[in-house]
């Protein structure tokens, strides 16, 4: 098995060519198509096609959305039990009080460097995952998303 490019901020992100670009391209032509079809020849059947394409990018857009919000609770769950076994006594309280947008930034953290890239988006209040990610320096691989 070939290994796998480490991973960092900048090609974090999964990007799959299959769904976000030729599904994508495949629906967005067949809506383009359907609504030109209703305003050429409008009938039923040309209403239908076109509602059905509708359809279609919803079932598209709602798969992704539904994933990733399955995804974020199994992360928030499993930072939360990370959190427990590596932060110290004080931080330790505060486990419940980060926000899912901070468990997520953080998972991308190492072992040795969470403690301490938690305890300054706790002082500074970081709510941005993005910016939280920006500030991890030991990136810990996370190759399973969705």
């Amino acid at each position: 098995m070939a290994q796998k490019q480490p991973q960092n901020y900048k090609n974090h992100r999964r990007y799959v060519v299959g769904y976000h670009v030729v599904a994508f391209l495949i629906l967005l032509i067949n809506l383009v198509w359907s609504v030109y079809r209703v305003i050429a020849v409008i009938s039923t059947g040309t209403v239908i096609t076109a509602v059905l394409a509708i359809g279609l990018i919803l079932v598209f857009y709602y798969a992704r959305v539904f994933a990733m919000a399955v995804q974020d609770r199994l992360i928030r769950l499993e930072e939360r039990l990370r959190f427990a076994r590596l932060l110290p006594e004080d931080l330790q309280s505060k486990i419940d009080d980060f926000t899912a947008g901070q468990l997520i930034g953080l998972r991308f953290a190492s072992d040795e460097e969470l403690p301490e890239l938690a305890r300054k988006v706790v002082d500074e209040n970081i709510q941005n995952r993005e910016d939280i990610k920006k500030l991890i320096k030991n990136w810990r691989a996370d190759y399973q998303r969705v």
